[in-house]
């Protein structure tokens, strides 16, 4: 079996998976402010940090993937849409490495959605991700490809790599090429 250079090892999804709860974490409150009875976003990342702290079982958590998560048409304010889709990116993590820039990238979508009157929003919040991770998740996530450039997975030619989630996707990686940052 060829496996995806967006999956990444078991151990570095474990590490990336505690970072891509943390950010989307940081913008739970916008989808909670809108559906405030529904937890499942707060599920969401409680199981993407169990599964870093190895609590979960891989395989089993690979099945579950998209269990509790948000359907598409279930929320209407779109900084709310974006935070449920930062936390089942999260998750997503246990099954390939990719889908913690997802969990970023729409936090800091989110984030911009949320305060339209402050274009540097998203800037911020990316700024905050890349400052608030470890040199070993920061060294786990330089190892995927740009996106759009591997068409096997979340980093593929699809809806992460498109419009402004991508452009969003592609200033996180190309902060993390900054030599200037371990």
């Amino acid at each position: 079996m060829v496996r995806s250079p967006q999956t990444l090892s078991e151990v570095d999804r474990r590490l990336v998976a505690g970072w891509a709860a943390d950010c989307a974490e940081r913008v739970l409150r916008l989808f909670e402010a809108e559906v405030p009875d529904d937890e499942r976003p707060r599920m969401l990342i409680a199981r993407a940090r169990a599964f870093a702290r190895g609590e979960l079982n891989t395989a089993e958590e690979i099945r579950r993937r998209f269990a509790g998560g948000v359907g598409a048409n279930e929320v209407k304010a779109p900084a709310a849409v974006a935070a449920a889709r930062s936390a089942g990116q999260a998750v997503g993590v246990c099954h390939m490495g990719a889908h913690a820039l997802g969990a970023a990238g729409y936090a800091a979508l989110a984030a911009g959605l949320a305060a339209p009157e402050r274009p540097e929003a998203v800037q911020d919040e990316v700024r905050w991700q890349v400052a608030h991770m470890s040199e070993e998740v920061r060294d786990a996530l330089r190892t995927l490809p740009l996106i759009g450039k591997n068409r096997s997975g979340p980093l593929g030619p699809g809806l992460l790599a498109s419009g402004r989630l991508g452009r969003i996707i592609r200033e996180l990686q190309t902060d993390l090429a900054r030599p200037d940052l371990g």
